[in-house]
Formats: structure tokens, C-alpha cells, sequence
């Protein structure tokens, strides 16, 4: 479900990739079964394009890395985190409008 510019996050590279980022790092944690995961995914795909130069776009299969769902409290998908200098400054879930999405990462800016 990711693309090019979406960053696969799992355990093994969940801390290279999201904690010690340099960047700001929005995370979408989601399921293959999940309809608003769904409607959210192209989203995601869309802000990861405009703000590849200035943050990292990742998402959690939460069936796949159940671990790090739990690690981050992430009771309903989609759940959209957004990390900066290793820690979580933002965090919604359900279906929002790309516009939430992207105002999210312009505060972590």
C-alpha cells in the first residue's frame, strides 16, 4: 500500500526511520481490511509527494506490526501520528480531509 515516496515501517526499521529522523515524520497506521484506511491511503500518497523534501511519509501495517500499534496506543485505523526529534507532537484517528493531514505536518515544520 505504500509507493515510492512512502516509507514501509516496520520493527526492524521503525527507530532508524521515525525516531531518529531528521525530519519530521508522518506515520498512518492502517490495515488492508480497514474502508477508511482505504479512503485515507491516497492521501497519505498525495502529502508524501508534496513534502518529500521536507518530511518523511511512512505507514504501519497494523496486522503485520501489531507490536508497534500497541507500542503507540493505536486502538482504531487509521491512526496518523506525527513525529518530530523522536517524539509524537500530534496524532488523530478515523478518516480526515488531506487538509487536516497537511496542517498536521506544517505545525512540525
Amino acid at each position: 500500500m505504500a509507493n515510492e515516496v512512502v516509507k514501509t515501517l516496520t520493527e526492524v526499521n521503525f527507530e532508524q526511520e521515525v525516531l531518529k529522523a531528521d525530519k519530521p515524520v508522518l506515520v498512518d497506521f492502517w490495515a488492508s481490511w480497514c474502508g477508511p484506511c482505504r479512503m485515507v491511503s491516497p492521501l497519505i500518497d498525495q502529502i508524501a509527494e508534496a513534502y518529500q523534501d521536507k518530511a518523511i511519509v511512512g505507514k504501519v501495517n497494523v496486522d503485520e506490526e501489531a507490536p508497534l500499534a500497541i507500542r503507540y496506543n493505536v486502538m482504531t485505523i487509521p491512526t496518523v501520528i506525527i513525529f518530530k526529534n523522536g517524539e509524537i507532537i500530534d496524532q488523530v484517528s478515523g478518516a480526515y480531509p488531506k487538509a487536516q493531514f497537511e496542517e498536521m505536518l506544517e505545525k512540525a515544520l
